[in-house]
């Protein structure tokens, strides 16, 4: 018999959410990967630059993982729990971890990278990763694709029509296009969710905030009884998230 609906909301609203390391959901939860593996491919083009920067580093876990940087290796990251996660990790690798607010200008000169990379940024700013490149240089990212998990937001929002429009990879190529970047690459795949528990779900969205924003389980309660009930009765709660793979150049 598994643990009642009260246990699981009780855990998931107490475990720490910081950093961007989801390893409490083992087991709990499960998201297939993209076919592309970002992180190796990031690795790759780390090792052959001269500078590079890591927009929205997060608590650093990614960049963290390449074995090489190159002479100038800098990270930006806006939120205060993850900007302590990301120094303490990149730091004695010798990673400068800028505190940024995520709005332009980015905090340096013109054409002070060849390398601009980013895994999943929560806002994209071409004209300003466009003005840090040198020419010839290369923006390498994995974005956020379409109406990713939507079949959770709209679980606990409704129909979100508008909001299913948004991180077209389209519209973010077009965008791109104008700040004066080539499209190398862009790639989307859509990847299946499950979430086994109640838990998984509320740790889920506390952790991911801008999924539901301002979720709390004292709001959402009903809900999610409803749901904890449903996967009690019928199993997982499936869901399915997009990303894109985006490789854009600045003209040498």
């Amino acid at each position: 018999m598994g643990r009642n609906f009260e246990e699981l909301v009780a855990e998931a609203e107490s475990v720490s959410v910081d950093g961007w390391d989801f390893s409490w959901l083992e087991g709990r939860a499960s998201e297939e990967r993209p076919s592309w593996g970002y992180q190796r491919r990031q690795a790759e083009r780390l090792a052959e630059a001269r500078a590079a920067l890591d927009i929205q580093t997060g608590g650093g876990e990614v960049l963290a993982e390449a074995e090489k940087y190159p002479p100038t290796m800098v990270a930006t990251e806006s939120w205060p729990p993850n900007l302590v996660k990301a120094t303490r990790l990149l730091h004695p690798r010798g990673v400068v971890v800028v505190a940024d607010p995520d709005e332009p200008p980015l905090p340096f000169a013109d054409e002070a990278f060849d390398l601009v990379t980013s895994r999943h940024p929560a806002t994209i700013w071409w004209s300003e990763i466009a003005r840090v490149l040198a020419p010839g240089g290369t923006y390498f990212a994995q974005h956020v694709g379409p109406a990713s998990v939507f079949e959770l937001v709209e679980y606990f929002l409704g129909p979100q029509p508008e909001a299913r429009k948004g991180r077209d990879p389209e519209t973010e190529a077009a965008e791109a296009r104008a700040a004066g970047l080539e499209i190398v690459q862009s790639r989307t795949e859509r990847l299946r969710m499950e979430f086994r528990d109640i838990g998984a779900v509320i740790y889920f969205l506390r952790k991911v905030i801008w999924m539901v924003p301002g979720f709390t389980v004292e709001q959402y309660r009903d809900r999610l009884r409803e749901l904890h009930e449903r996967i009690e009765a019928e199993g997982p709660f499936v869901a399915y998230s997009a990303r894109t793979l985006v490789e854009a150049r600045k003209p040498a």
